[in-house]
């Protein structure tokens, strides 16, 4: 029979756990990356692909398909572009220059990088929706800057970036919280290491429940996980009205 635990196993995470403050900085540590990386990436490439470019709709799709593709097979597809034998390709470019092999995924300070570049590369949703928010910025706004003699870079900060500010707003706060929530990559390439540098709050909540059959501290995980998301969601929405910008708004 069940019994109430009370609030023992959030004691035993903080003080007898030796994972779980390494699993919080791990998570937060790949969610700048990923999250930061993402939302420039998508931003640039949305911006290029709403130019009028030869064969737009091909590239269009081309940087969508990724987001399509299983997470599991990708992550495994570039645990191959990482190797550090003779059959890893970014570090076969790099002997070509004469660099040494770099342990993209078995070394502590590269493996949350090397894990996010994957991430960012996955953000095609991001795109489309970044591309049908520049679509919408009026075009009667641009060519006004441009008759008062406004560069491109003026018009991209003035005019682009306020304009997609509401579209900025959900693309961040969406991949804030998908993100937080990130355990593929822990489960198909790395399972945590090197030491407990990959080991992520969701990895840590699957190997309480699954592997160690521990339910009662995967949901206090879990739940101190929602805690996270519900905080940095608070803290986005309650900066969200100094920055964004509404047609009609009067400020």
């Amino acid at each position: 029979m069940p019994s109430f635990a009370g609030l023992s196993n959030y004691i035993q995470l903080f003080t007898l756990d030796p994972f779980f403050i390494d699993s919080i900085k791990a998570t937060v540590y790949f969610t700048i990356f990923a999250v930061a990386g993402s939302m420039l990436y998508s931003l640039v490439v949305a911006m290029l692909l709403n130019r009028k470019i030869p064969a737009r709709g091909i590239f269009r799709a081309i940087f969508f398909l990724p987001y399509m593709l299983p997470a599991v097979a990708v992550y495994l597809g570039w645990d191959w572009l990482y190797r550090t034998d003779n059959f890893g390709l970014f570090n076969y470019i790099l002997s070509l220059f004469g660099i040494k092999n770099v342990l993209f995924l078995a070394h502590s300070s590269w493996v949350v990088p090397s894990l996010a570049m994957v991430a960012v590369w996955l953000c095609g949703n991001m795109i489309v929706i970044f591309l049908a928010g520049l679509q919408n910025v009026p075009v009667v706004y641009h060519e006004a800057a441009q008759i008062d003699g406004a560069n491109a870079w003026q018009r991209l900060w003035n005019i682009t970036i306020p304009c997609m500010s509401p579209i900025i707003f959900y693309n961040l706060l969406m991949s804030i919280i998908f993100n937080l929530q990130v355990v593929t990559p822990a489960l198909a390439l790395t399972q945590g290491t090197p030491g407990n540098s990959s080991r992520f709050i969701t990895f840590l909540m699957y190997d309480y429940a699954f592997r160690r059959g521990n339910l009662g501290l995967a949901s206090a995980v879990s739940f101190l996980l929602f805690i996270m998301i519900a905080v940095f969601t608070g803290i986005l929405f309650s900066t969200s009205k100094t920055w964004i910008f509404y047609q009609g708004d009067r400020k």
